[in-house]
């Protein structure tokens, strides 16, 4: 069984979607605009895999609407949009040549139901509100995606990031940004998405209450001033 076989087998995806899988990797492969230097056989557990373990979490596989913020080379939000084909997946991305790619990719593996929206998440209007999940991987610190996803969920909604075993600070500024946000931090999930994997973490917010309308503030902002900061 191949690599991808066995992933597929492992979240139960069919054959069109390890299909789907593997011409993404293939596009990331040969596309020389590709913005990752992750690629070849290495991208499907760095990449894929990594994606996938979300579907560990029952709030990704039941939702219907997700916004991945920062969307970059398509990972997570296009493998996610092919694993859960009757999820409505945004991809937001500020940079053009990256949407240029991300447009790419969408189309040559097939994917219909994810949509490219060329924009900074803080300048998003009323139409990407009331998501289920909004998904980041390698976009920000905790306390920053708090603030870029807490307005485009729905109540009960989830922010799930990827990173890896935080700092002390890092988690204490995410409880503090989550509280002004109408958010609440739930338990980290371990994730081993491939053999020799380390410290894989899906951090996971849940929204208790109506983000204040005050957020997110102006562009560059919550990078600048974290809410979290201590200081």
């Amino acid at each position: 069984m191949s690599a991808l076989a066995a992933l597929a087998k492992r979240w139960s995806l069919d054959d069109r979607q390890a299909e789907q899988i593997g011409a993404v990797l293939t596009v990331l492969d040969r596309d020389e605009h590709a913005p990752s230097a992750v690629r070849g056989e290495a991208a499907l557990d760095i990449h894929a895999a990594d994606s996938l373990s979300a579907l560990a979490l029952d709030s990704v596989r039941s939702a219907h609407a997700i916004a991945d913020i920062g969307s970059g080379a398509g990972f997570p939000g296009v493998v996610l949009a092919i694993a859960l084909p009757s999820a409505s997946v945004a991809l937001i991305e500020s940079a053009s040549r990256k949407c240029e790619f991300l447009e790419r990719l969408i189309k040559a593996a097939g994917v219909e139901n994810a949509r490219v929206v060329n924009a900074r998440v803080e300048e998003l209007g009323d139409g990407l509100d009331g998501q289920d999940v909004v998904t980041a991987r390698a976009v920000a610190p905790l306390a920053v995606l708090c603030e870029y996803a807490a307005p485009l969920l729905r109540l009960d909604g989830r922010l799930v990031a990827w990173k890896g075993e935080l700092a002390a600070d890092e988690e204490a500024a995410a409880s503090r940004a989550a509280q002004l946000l109408g958010l609440r931090g739930e338990e980290a999930v371990r994730s081993a998405p491939y053999a020799g994997s380390v410290a894989h973490r899906l951090y996971v917010f849940r929204k208790v209450a109506p983000t204040p309308p005050r957020f997110p503030r102006r562009a560059g902002m919550a990078r600048k001033r974290p809410l979290g900061d201590a200081s």
